[in-house]
């Protein structure tokens, strides 16, 4: 994500034109009123938080590395990476404040950037775009999003890496649970989109909708989306289904692939038919566009692939703690019937 504000400019090597910064050539500033510098500064920024949100909780697990590793250059590698853990009291008073503090401030960040993003589209008069329910909607598109792609690797590394004690059925429905209720508000939203423009009595919004997306050329990929994201996933009403752990990880890919369709009927739709009807075409990817897909799905597998064979793929002082509390649970249940 943090890529993209560079790609869709499509001249990477001009990326520092949307940086507001003084030059050589006269007062050149960026317009603080366009879109596009707003997506930078919100990507730019969620970028950080979720970066320092995520380091912050791999500390303790750096220096457990550190401590187990027999390579010099692994363990000082580590150790820089672990700031010098030692584990001591005051070490972990500070780690839970840290890491309560950063969960504490991008959560609330989640809400604004994709609010931003959501502006991006919502502040231009581009028929399908222009709504006020687009914030919202991209908020709850994202927690869609990020839940259905979080259980469908927490299914593969669970399978793969035998972690069955570790993420157990009820982990895999409690997400299902919340896929359950945040596909209910998407299809509030949908719904919504399709009223407002009917109420609207705009020929413009009217003709996207009920012409474009609903009968027209990208039918298809409407109805996709509208399947993969607002009827599939309430097959996890049925506790079967729940239980059932290879249909959840087939609802999973049914809900990543409805929320691509998602994106690109936002896009597409709205930009394939414009004001001139001179310029009306049905949109075919070119190879570059393609290839750029296909890239960007290679680049994310990768550094799942790496995060998975550098770093823990579980935070190991949390299992730690989990552990610990389960063993005194435990001694106390073992305890309490032996006295009986």
């Amino acid at each position: 994500a943090g890529m993209f504000p560079l790609i869709h400019m499509g001249r990477i090597w001009d990326g520092f034109f949307i940086m507001p910064y003084p030059n050589t050539r006269g007062p050149i500033w960026d317009n603080f009123n366009s879109p596009l510098f707003w997506d930078v500064v919100a990507i730019s920024t969620y970028l950080t938080a979720s970066f320092l949100f995520w380091y912050v909780g791999m500390v303790p697990d750096f220096a457990s590395i550190r401590e187990r590793t027999t390579s010099k250059i692994k363990k000082r590698i580590y150790g820089i990476l672990s700031f010098g853990w030692l584990g001591s009291a005051r070490g972990w008073l500070r780690f839970e404040t840290a890491a309560l503090l950063m969960g504490g401030l991008t959560a609330p960040l989640v809400v604004s950037v994709h609010s931003i993003v959501a502006m991006d589209f919502s502040a231009g008069i581009v028929p399908g775009w222009h709504s006020t329910i687009f914030p919202p909607f991209f908020v709850v598109g994202a927690i869609f999003s990020g839940f259905a792609m979080v259980l469908t690797l927490m299914i593969i590394v669970r399978k793969v890496y035998k972690y069955e004690e570790y993420v157990t059925r009820r982990h895999l429905d409690a997400i299902a649970r919340v896929l359950t209720f945040v596909s209910l508000i998407m299809a509030v939203a949908y719904v919504s989109e399709i009223f407002i423009a009917w109420y609207s009595n705009s020929p413009y919004e009217m003709y996207v909708f009920f012409k474009n997306r609903a009968v027209g050329d990208y039918a298809f990929e409407f109805w996709a989306m509208i399947t993969c994201n607002a009827i599939i996933p309430q097959l996890f009403w049925f506790k079967k289904i729940r239980k059932n752990i290879t249909m959840v990880f087939i609802i999973s890919i049914f809900i990543n692939i409805g929320m691509w369709f998602e994106r690109f009927v936002i896009v597409v739709t709205s930009l394939s038919k414009t004001w001139l009807p001179s310029t009306w075409h049905s949109y075919t990817p070119t190879p570059t566009e393609i290839a750029i897909f296909v890239g960007t799905l290679g680049f994310f597998i990768m550094g799942i692939l790496m995060f998975l064979r550098f770093l823990p793929m579980m935070a190991v002082s949390e299992l730690k703690g989990v552990l610990k509390e389960t063993s005194t649970v435990t001694e106390n249940i073992e305890n309490t019937e032996n006295h009986e």
